[in-house]
């Protein structure tokens, strides 16, 4: 009796820092279990060996910056069932997206001696602003449990079981003192998704929302509470437009908070 077809996985890199695939290598033993799993077919940080699609399940990580990438995404949209945006950077276009409120020919400019030479498009720009998305997997890296969490619930036909709280709660299950009350310094944790552990705050910091605006959160009541805090004017706009700023609930405050600023 031949064997049974195995679910086929495949990752892909776009524009990005290689974060997320590090976390799945990252996994070690959970990563070889999920091997006996699945059919990982086309990874190329993790084997040489590739087979061609279709692929049943294809994990992005990146944002699309080129016009190679548009078409490439396209490519692989039509190749799998199933895709999932891994990473801040596929979700939200990460940290490279500063370019989208600036001008990217001035700094290809400003680093490259030859700048005639590159090809690339003026924002970095969510896989889901070109193709259709099955799931978004928030996080700069993304966190190795939800990644499991959303692999197992693939294999087993149902609706991932992901965390919907915000990065406040981890601080409270963590015995954390808030550093907005604490010590005055400006955080993101009541409006970012949770995932990072609080890793900013556990070291006194602030959050930087590498996770993303937590869905329902109440920006309109954060970020007077930010801004009146603020030691240099502009602060909570150039907070708000960190790695995930192009994310559109931060996008429209930081646009917002810079708007007014110039009427004053």
């Amino acid at each position: 009796m031949p064997a049974p077809c195995k679910t086929t996985v495949a990752v892909f890199k776009f524009s990005s820092c290689d974060g997320c695939q590090l976390q799945l290598l990252n996994m070690e033993d959970e990563i070889l279990s999920l091997a006996n799993e699945v059919e990982i077919a086309y990874f190329l940080e993790a084997r040489r060996r590739t087979l061609p699609g279709p692929y049943d399940v294809a994990l992005v990580e990146g944002s699309v910056t080129t016009p190679d990438e548009v078409e490439r995404i396209k490519t692989i949209r039509g190749q799998s069932k199933f895709l999932v945006a891994l990473g801040t950077c596929a979700t939200a276009g990460g940290i490279q997206a500063l370019r989208n409120y600036a001008d990217a020919d001035e700094y290809a400019r400003a680093v490259y001696p030859h700048p005639e030479y590159l090809h690339f498009l003026p924002t970095a720009t969510p896989i889901a602003e070109h193709v259709p998305v099955d799931l978004e997997l928030w996080g700069c890296p993304i966190n190795k449990g939800d990644f499991l969490e959303v692999i197992s619930a693939l294999l087993q036909n149902r609706k991932p079981n992901l965390p919907q709280h915000s990065v406040c709660l981890e601080c409270k299950r963590r015995g954390l003192a808030c550093v907005i009350v604490a010590k005055n310094t400006l955080c993101l944790g009541p409006a970012t998704r949770s995932g990072c552990g609080a890793l900013c705050p556990s070291c006194g910091r602030g959050c930087y929302g590498c996770f993303g605006p937590q869905p329902g959160m109440d920006l309109n009541s954060l970020v007077p509470t930010l801004r009146a805090m603020e030691k240099e004017r502009g602060e909570t706009a150039r907070l708000l437009r960190n790695s995930s700023g192009y994310a559109p609930a931060f996008s429209k405050a930081a646009e917002s908070i810079l708007e007014e600023e110039k009427k004053q």
